[in-house]
């Protein structure tokens, strides 16, 4: 009985003390269990955070590629506006010697309308006056006795004309006025013309009065002005002045 009375309380504690490592393995077990799916959600993590890592960096290569094509274009923008600028430069350059030359050919052209205009102002002794007494005799069957170019008078009141030539004949006198460019409004002018120089010429207000017009080139509307009118055309032809009315045509004595 003695070993009996001993013995039961070493069974209690060792009950108890299996117990005990029951409950601290259940214990251990759910700790484990635990940091197991703390481990878990942690290498979850981790491996989100590597997936989310992942991303990040393909993203930001494709932003590096994005910038990278970004500086491309801008290089290619400003070689673009460099080669702009150089177009602009040679189109500046271009226009100031398009200037340069415009200004050129406009005083070489003043300066050909100076000389053409002097040249001009010699029509009358260098083209028609050598031709009037041809013309006159071969048209009007008349000999001229006197010939003058560039006749002026001036009346006792301070008035003064310049008659460009006057042809007198024994029974008439031819009045010239040479025009570079001959208009219907010259014709009706040679009609005052004449009445001047009967003004300006009291010797010739009784003396049958011929009007020649003479010009470098006539148009044929004015030729048939001036033939309705009575008077002779002339212009520039093979040989000096030629007569422009049609054949058979007879001036009118005024």
């Amino acid at each position: 009985m003695a070993a009996s009375t001993t013995l039961e309380p070493r069974v209690a504690t060792l009950e108890d003390a299996m117990r005990e490592l029951a409950f601290q393995s259940a214990r251990t077990q759910e700790e484990l269990a635990r940091l197991s799916r703390e481990m878990r959600d942690f290498k979850q993590e981790m491996s989100d955070f590597k997936q989310e890592m992942s991303e990040f960096k393909d993203e930001m290569k494709d932003f590096k590629d994005e910038m990278s094509e970004f500086k491309d274009e801008m290089k290619d923008f400003k070689d673009e506006m460099k080669d702009f600028k150089d177009e602009m430069s040679d189109f500046k350059d271009e226009m100031s010697a398009f200037k340069d030359e415009t200004r050129r050919e406009h005083r070489e052209l003043n300066k050909k309308w100076g000389d053409m205009a002097n040249r001009l102002g010699t029509i009358v002794e260098d083209l028609v006056v050598p031709s009037l007494p041809q013309i006159i005799e071969e048209t009007l069957m008349e000999r001229i006795d006197d010939l003058s170019v560039r006749r002026k008078r001036r009346l006792p009141n301070g008035r003064s004309k310049e008659f460009d030539a006057i042809a007198v004949t024994p029974s008439l006198v031819c009045l010239n006025s040479t025009k570079a460019t001959l208009r219907s409004a010259d014709v009706d002018q040679m009609i005052t013309d004449i009445e001047e120089l009967r003004e300006f010429f009291p010797d010739y207000r009784e003396v049958p009065v011929v009007g020649i017009l003479a010009t470098l080139a006539a148009e044929q509307s004015v030729v048939r002005y001036a033939t309705k009118l009575g008077f002779l055309v002339l212009a520039v032809g093979d040989e000096l002045m030629e007569v422009q009315n049609p054949a058979g045509f007879v001036p009118r004595r005024w």
